[in-house]
Parts: structure tokens; C-alpha cells; sequence
């Protein structure tokens, strides 16, 4: 950070809050209107955290890569033209004459996933004058775009859980932290949000199809572009919540018996097919690869973790083809919802994500407990939303558990499946506390 990171954040800031306070009545009632600006908040000190802590705990990290070794390049194309700049910003990651001067020094050029970044940062560079605090901040606002938009799905289905639904999507520390920054995860966390709202809007509510159709195709884009895994993990689950809600919205029990076996059907092949169609451009991550790209990914994140005297965890020997991927699914499962344990600490940031995943698990427990466990495997089994956010949540879970064996990545990678598991665990719990027992499940159809 520089002496200009001191004059132009705090104006940005000005702008930024004189803007929110502004736009919030519109995008607030009177029940929700106090988690807005705490919201906004928390992304923004997230963002600035993360700036602090890899300067001067880490040193070095991937947001210093985006900005030092590749935005930077992009504000001094600018300086000499700006339509050298914009030619970085939105061109193909080719070489040309004019540009070569520039993309030769940036650092993940040849990087699709990681030049958006570098994209998005060059572009916000040159309404910040390359100030890193300024365009964190301006990553920090767009994915709260996002989030914002997310809670208001939770929060119109149930009402009564706002509390819930605002500590799941806005408050919960590692997402707010890893999610907020100038990072990868801030991009593909608000594109989540983005997504589930418009899912939620096009498919459910039957409104704002054409413009809710452009955002969601922009989301999809960006996720596809630098995390495509989310996709393929988010992809099955969003489309059985869709399926899954129309059935619900059958009234004829006779005829919602008959239908249902297609419709599950329909979802798998549905499901299936778009994990293909998006696998076909990286090949990486195709249906045949998939295997074989988890082990390569987990051997390197556990061989640098031990080079680096990190915290690598393992899940035991065993095969990565399909069956012994399966087998291990549980303990992947686990390891993405509830460690570090304590005991597995090595540094503070450790500490920090130990407790939270003491936390969640504590949590869990007494929701479970709380609701009883068949009584809840009923209701997730029973509710479209509910289905939706654990299978994303599993999923998720899985593939990042089996692929990481690494704490200290793991902590940011894992990050998109807290919103939705912890949410669904409050609307579990409003289950336990309403006086109609399928109160929660009216609102969803």
C-alpha cells in the first residue's frame, strides 16, 4: 500500500456509503433495511483486511500477483493510451505488436481464470489510479452486489428468519474475509449470489425474465471463466431445486406421485448433460478428466504445503477413480464442513478458520438435535429450497475436500458452500421453532 491508498480510499469510501445510503430504500424494507449498510461494511473491512494481512503476515500472495504483476501493467498502458488499455482489458489473451509490451510483464497472462481477475482489477485501476485499498473496495462492492441480492431470495421465502438468513450470507467471518478482497473467490462468490437470484426470479417468481436471463448469463460466464468446478457443482443442484419446485406447486397428489419420478429423472439428465456441455471447452474438468484432475490438484497442494511447512491434511490412500473418489466422500464431506480441528493449528489464520469450523459444527449438532434427525432428513428431503442448498453444499464440499489437502487453501476455497449450508440450517431450525410444521415449505411453493 502507498501514500494515495491514504487520500483516494477515503473519498471512494465517501462515495461509496453517500451512494448506499441513497439506493437503500429501494432495496430495502423496514425489517431488512439494518443489515444493509453492516453488510456493505463487513465486505469492505474484509476487503481491506485481506490487503493487510498478505502485506504484512504472508508478504506475498495472489492479490499482490493480480495487482503488482498484473493491473499495474494495465494502468501504465493506460497512461500512454487508453485504448492500449482497454485493448488489454477486453482483447483475447494473445500477443499483438501494441500491446506486447505490457502483457509480456503480466504475471498470469496466459491464465484465462486468473487474467479476469487482472481484467477486472486493470479496469477498476483506472477509475482508482492504481490505489490497491480503492479498487479492493470496488471488488468488495461488486460482490456484495451479489450477496445482497442472494439474501433477499432467502429472506422473501422466509421472512421470520432474517437474522439467519443475514448471519449465512453477510456476516459469516471467512467469507466476508477470503470473499471480499481482490481475489478470485470475491468474484465467483458474488456471481453465485447473482445466480441464485435470478434462477430464483426467472424460474420461480416469473419476473424480470429478460433482464434476471442477462445477469444470469453473466454469472454464469464469470464462474465458468475462473472457477468453472462451482459450476459444474452448482449447475445439478439449481436446476432440482427448479424441477423440484414445480412439483411442488402440483396441488393434485395422485397426479405429483405420477409426475415425480420424471421429474427426477429429467433432473439427472438435465444435470448430467450441462456438467458435459461445460466440461467440453476445458478439458481439465470434462467427466473423464475429472478424476485425474482432482489428484494432480491435491498433489500439489499437499506437496507445497509441505515444502512451505504448511498444514496438509490427507484423507488416506486410496485411488482416484470413480469408486475410490466415492468411498471417500464422506470424509471429504467432512473435512470441507469441520476442520481444522483446534489441535491442527499452525498459525493464527488456522486458529481463526478451527474455530469457525467448531462453530458450524456445534451448530449443526444442536440443529440437528434440536429439530431430530429423521424429522430433518425429511424436511430437506420435503423442501425444494432446502435440497437446493445442501446438494450445492455437499457437493461442493466434496470436490473441494477430495481435491485440496491443504488447510490454508481450503479456508478460501470452501467459502461459496457457506452461505448456503448454513442457511439452510437456520430454515431447519425455523422447522423446530414454528408452530406449523410445513410453515417454511408453503412459502416455497
Amino acid at each position: 500500500m502507498e501514500i494515495r491508498d491514504l487520500f483516494i480510499t477515503p473519498l471512494l469510501l465517501l462515495l461509496v456509503y453517500a451512494g448506499a445510503y441513497a439506493i437503500r430504500p429501494y432495496l430495502t424494507d423496514r425489517v431488512n433495511v439494518r443489515y444493509f449498510i453492516p453488510g456493505l461494511t463487513a465486505k469492505i473491512v474484509g476487503a481491506l483486511a485481506v490487503g493487510f494481512i498478505y502485506q504484512f503476515y504472508y508478504g506475498r500472495g495472489d492479490t499482490f500477483t493480480y495487482f503488482h504483476l498484473g493491473s499495474k501493467y494495465v494502468w501504465e498502458a493506460f497512461k500512454d493510451s487508453p485504448a492500449l488499455a482497454f485493448k488489454l482489458i477486453f482483447a483475447g489473451s494473445e500477443y499483438t505488436n501494441d500491446t506486447f509490451q505490457y502483457a509480456s510483464k503480466i504475471y498470469t497472462y496466459g491464465d484465462s481464470s486468473s487474467y479476469f481477475v487482472v481484467r477486472i482489477a486493470g479496469l477498476f485501476d483506472i477509475l482508482t489510479l492504481h490505489t490497491y485499498s480503492a479498487t479492493a473496495v470496488l471488488f468488495a462492492l461488486v460482490c456484495f452486489g451479489g450477496m445482497w441480492a442472494m439474501f433477499k431470495v432467502f429472506y422473501q421465502l422466509f421472512p421470520a428468519q432474517h437474522l439467519g438468513m443475514a448471519i449465512a450470507i453477510l456476516f459469516v467471518p471467512s467469507v466476508f474475509f477470503w470473499g471480499s478482497g481482490l481475489l478470485k473467490d470475491t468474484i465467483t462468490i458474488g456471481a453465485l449470489g447473482w445466480a441464485t437470484y435470478c434462477i430464483y426470479s426467472i424460474f420461480i417468481l416469473r419476473r424480470s425474465i429478460v433482464l434476471c436471463s442477462i445477469i444470469l448469463l453473466i454469472s454464469f460466464y464469470t464462474i465458468y471463466t475462473v472457477k468453472i468446478y462451482i459450476l459444474l457443482c452448482f449447475l445439478p443442484a439449481a436446476i432440482l431445486w427448479i424441477m423440484y419446485t414445480k412439483m411442488h406447486q402440483v396441488r393434485n397428489v395422485v397426479l405429483k406421485v405420477m409426475i415425480a419420478p420424471f421429474l427426477l429423472t429429467l433432473t439427472g439428465v438435465l444435470g448430467y448433460f450441462s456438467i458435459v456441455k461445460v466440461g467440453e471447452d476445458n478439458p481439465r474438468y470434462n467427466v473423464e478428466n475429472i478424476a485425474s484432475t482432482a489428484k494432480v490438484t491435491a498433489e500439489w497442494l499437499h506437496y507445497v504445503s509441505e515444502m512451505q511447512g504448511g498444514s496438509a491434511y490427507t484423507l488416506g490412500d486410496y485411488d482416484y477413480s470413480p469408486v475410490g473418489m466415492v468411498k471417500k466422500f464422506p470424509r471429504a464431506v467432512w473435512v470441507s464442513l469441520y476442520r481444522p480441528y483446534l489441535w491442527e493449528v499452525h498459525n493464527v489464520v488456522m486458529l481463526l478458520s478451527a474455530l469457525e469450523s467448531l462453530a458450524l459444527l456445534l451448530f449443526t449438532g444442536y440443529v440437528f438435535f434440536k429439530v431430530g434427525f429423521g424429522r430433518a432428513i425429511a424436511l430437506i428431503t420435503s423442501s425444494p429450497i432446502l435440497i437446493f442448498c445442501f446438494l450445492f453444499s455437499i457437493i461442493f464440499a466434496f470436490a473441494v475436500g477430495i481435491s485440496t489437502y491443504n488447510f490454508g487453501s481450503l479456508v478460501r476455497y470452501k467459502i461459496p458452500l457457506y452461505p448456503f449450508f448454513v442457511s439452510g440450517l437456520f430454515i431447519l431450525l425455523s422447522y423446530a421453532k414454528s408452530k406449523r410444521k410445513f410453515e417454511a415449505l408453503e412459502l416455497t411453493e
